[in-house]
């Protein structure tokens, strides 16, 4: 099923959460709506759910107006950020429920349970408490527990949030391949761009109640529309235009601040054309990544990331001099009506 918002908003009282989004989210498709706190992504898909009524706008699924409809009607799981599981229920059990209340036969509500804790890869567990699994498997329970119901969207708030970062790259890996066997309309809320990088098909970015940008991964990261985007989607060196590292690169001083990628600082330790000197102030490692912090002649402080096969060809020290050039930069229009 299709989702379509025209013109939604919805406020509560003096904060306007979503201010005139227009957005299209095709069937079958796998959707992130990432942003920092307060970007008006978790009343989005709350106004998708029917959990919120809309104060403007209208909502279409499949074609149809469903902007009055109840939560019900609407055919959506949802999937909250602390699994929202029946502690006095067993796996089996929660999972059933969705098709328990619709009066769906014992037999039939076995069987469904049944797959679906094979499609989790929970199979053997049904009888289990939710205390007595993990966090990453009372996550997939829930999802268990939305599909059981077979939603024509899933909607899922957070869903990584409240996981440890190996479980969540772990639970990162299993969505996209559930999504990939079910094929079911899904949108998840994160304000983390890994979870969204990672993930998703296209990711729809949000501030302040509008949408910045929609698009692919590759397509958000390497050509960001704008300033926020830029810094919102991954590490990023904002120096004015008249930094010397800029002087043999033709950038003429303006108002604009210019935007680096940490890994589109090449370092030298060896003077060359369109280099210019800086100074190590410290490395990090970072698995297969190394950081450098530098400062460059004239104060500016920028941050380099190198591959370890780079680093150690390199073999840099704090406080050795070194030569850096921006391979790519980026500079973004002055926007005055911020």
């Amino acid at each position: 099923m299709g989702i379509a918002a025209e013109n939604i908003s919805k406020g509560f009282g003096n904060f306007q959460a979503v201010d005139r989004v227009n957005l299209e989210i095709a069937q079958g498709s796998l959707i992130a709506l990432l942003g920092p706190s307060g970007s008006g992504k978790s009343t989005l898909l709350r106004l998708i759910s029917g959990l919120e009524t809309p104060d403007e706008g209208r909502l279409w699924l499949a074609g149809k107006d469903a902007t009055t409809q109840s939560v019900r009607e609407r055919n959506i799981g949802f999937v909250f950020q602390n699994y929202a599981l029946f502690k006095h229920l067993t796996i089996g059990q929660n999972i059933a429920f969705g098709l328990e209340i619709r009066s769906i036969s014992a037999s039939k509500v076995k069987k469904k349970v049944a797959e679906l804790l094979d499609l989790i890869q929970l199979s053997g567990l049904g009888n289990r408490y939710p205390a007595q699994l993990s966090g990453g498997q009372r996550q997939r329970v829930a999802l268990a527990r939305a599909l059981a119901i077979e939603p024509k969207i899933l909607l899922l708030d957070e869903p990584f949030g409240a996981l440890d970062a190996r479980v969540r790259k772990d639970l990162r890996a299993w969505l996209r391949q559930l999504h990939e066997r079910s094929r079911v309309t899904t949108v998840f809320v994160t304000h983390d761009r890994s979870d969204a990088m990672e993930v998703a098909d296209k990711i729809v970015i949000m501030n302040k109640g509008r949408i910045e940008q929609i698009g692919t991964p590759a397509e958000i990261y390497n050509r960001p529309a704008n300033a926020f985007v830029m810094g919102f989607v991954g590490p990023v060196n904002i120096l004015p235009s008249s930094a010397n590292i800029f002087q043999c690169h033709n950038f003429a001083p303006t108002n604009s601040e210019i935007f680096i990628r940490p890994q589109d600082i090449a370092i030298e330790t060896g003077s060359s054309s369109n280099t210019v000197a800086a100074k190590v102030q410290r490395l990090t490692h970072l698995g297969s990544e190394v950081q450098a912090e530098l400062a460059l002649a004239d104060g500016q402080l920028i941050t380099a990331h190198l591959s370890r096969e780079h680093f150690d060809k390199l073999q840099l020290e704090p406080q050795q001099q070194v030569f850096v050039k921006p391979k790519a930069a980026k500079t973004f229009p002055v926007d005055f009506s911020i």
